[in-house]
């Protein structure tokens, strides 16, 4: 049995700006990211794995700073000091888009750095190229679009066209590898690349390119005994109660709010002919927490225990909407919405609020800001919204009017053309037919944000 740690997607200069640590000089965040890669470096030395194998995406992107890369290789020369065999997959973060420049992981392979092997290509590699381990390794690292097409000497294609050219050479060259293969061998798939049927995290955000999408077909063949795969930023298993395990690990550490729920992991890979078996090794990241809250009237600013004192409401909801709450009574139901200090301490937190234009001015983030202290760092999002109401001629009732021409009347009213309307509208006019409701006389109430 060979004891492997997959990790991937390190972006460890992702979010460096922000507060700077006095001691080292680097940003706080980048200092977030460096202490994940740690604690993978820690954990292969400590438990003297065989094998690293990192698929891709260790910066931002192709051009990192002298200092990050400084960072970086500290953390593979450990690895490489260790004797631990490192496979370092280029990401599409790691490559640039014109063909023939160097990637970001280049000196590792111009040095020839002991122990640490640069994938920059398609390769198959067999114990002869793994410093003698009894496994098979198909690397498939990330391949541009320009790179391909310069390889194949194409021209004047359409770029989806190019792609699907792409993506079937990966394929055909991963079935002629596994051809090849030792059928003796345990035989591992490294690659960067989506799969079909991924879930995405919040890397939309910080992907370049158009995603090189391989077939679940391909990486599920029994063939395998283990897929390491990189670049999607949520960790999860493509084969879930099947055989091989199909790993996305993750990033390392949470890039933005669209990570905020995610568990940050590595995998600890037990790696058998047939019998592989694997774990997540949590990551013990910076915390995030996000919240939003959309108030409309001034009933949404009622607190569960106790409540404040309140105006009385009007009866009718259109004076009740253009109420004003004190600026007590705004702060106070925002208070409420955020935890205790001590759970949200070194945490970067975010709060996202919508409400009524009108009540912009009430809003005094002073004292929220320094409730929020203890947090690392503290997101308010302010999203006052202008509410829009249409009304009808004077000599139009909405009587005269059937629910679709209001329905019609409301797409307006929100600004909004939603691609598959006709479909909406469709559905609605088959509810309405077989329930025959009317709407009540009234004016039409949305919300739109401004």
């Amino acid at each position: 049995m060979l004891r492997i740690v997959h990790f991937a997607d390190a972006h460890i200069d992702m979010a460096n700006r922000g507060r700077h640590d006095p001691e080292t000089g680097l940003p706080q965040r980048v200092l977030d990211f460096l202490k994940a890669l740690d604690t993978i470096v820690d954990a292969a030395i400590r438990e003297k794995v065989d094998l690293v194998m990192f698929a891709g995406d260790a910066y931002r992107d192709r051009t990192p700073a002298p200092t990050f890369q400084r960072e970086w290789d500290k953390r593979m020369m450990r690895l490489s000091a260790a004797g631990i065999p490192t496979l370092l997959l280029v990401g599409n973060h790691d490559l640039s888009p014109a063909a023939g420049r160097a990637h970001a992981l280049h000196e590792f392979e111009t040095l020839q750095i002991p122990h640490l092997h640069v994938l920059g290509r398609p390769a198959m590699l067999g114990p002869a190229q793994l410093e003698g381990l009894p496994l098979q390794v198909l690397a498939l690292p990330w391949v541009s679009r320009s790179a391909y097409m310069a390889t194949l000497q194409l021209s004047g294609l359409d770029p989806e066209e190019v792609y699907q050219q792409l993506e079937q050479a990966l394929v055909n060259i991963v079935n002629e590898w596994l051809e090849k293969c030792d059928p003796d061998l345990p035989t591992v798939m490294l690659a960067h690349a989506s799969v079909q049927g991924a879930i995405y995290g919040g890397e939309r955000s910080v992907m370049l390119g158009k995603d090189i999408v391989l077939p679940a077909s391909l990486v599920r063949d029994p063939r395998l005994d283990y897929v390491a795969l990189g670049h999607i930023h949520k960790a999860q298993n493509l084969n879930q109660g099947g055989y091989p395990p199909v790993i996305y690990p993750g990033s390392i550490e949470r890039v933005d709010f669209g990570e905020a729920h995610d568990d940050k992991c590595f995998s600890m890979v037990f790696l058998e002919k047939q019998k592989t078996k694997w774990e997540w090794r949590r990551i013990e990241g910076r915390k995030f927490i996000d919240k939003s809250l959309r108030l409309r009237t001034i009933e949404d600013l009622r607190l569960p225990d106790p409540p404040p004192p309140l105006p009385v409401i009007p009866p009718d909801p259109i004076a009740a909407e253009q109420a004003l709450p004190t600026p007590e009574q705004f702060l106070a139901r925002l208070m409420a919405e955020l935890p205790p200090p001590e759970e949200f301490k070194d945490a970067i937190m975010r709060l996202v609020v919508e409400y009524p234009r009108e009540w912009d001015a009430l809003l005094d983030d002073g004292p929220l800001r320094r409730y929020a202290e203890p947090a690392f760092d503290f997101h308010l999002v302010r999203r006052p919204q202008m509410q829009a109401r249409m009304r009808l001629p004077e000599d139009q009732g909405v009587s005269s009017l059937s629910p679709m021409e209001l329905l019609n009347q409301y797409w307006k009213t929100i600004y909004t053309d939603p691609p598959d309307l006709r479909d909406i509208n469709r559905l609605a006019e088959d509810i309405i037919t077989s329930t025959s409701q009317w709407t009540e006389e009234g004016s039409v109430d949305v919300w739109d944000e401004r």
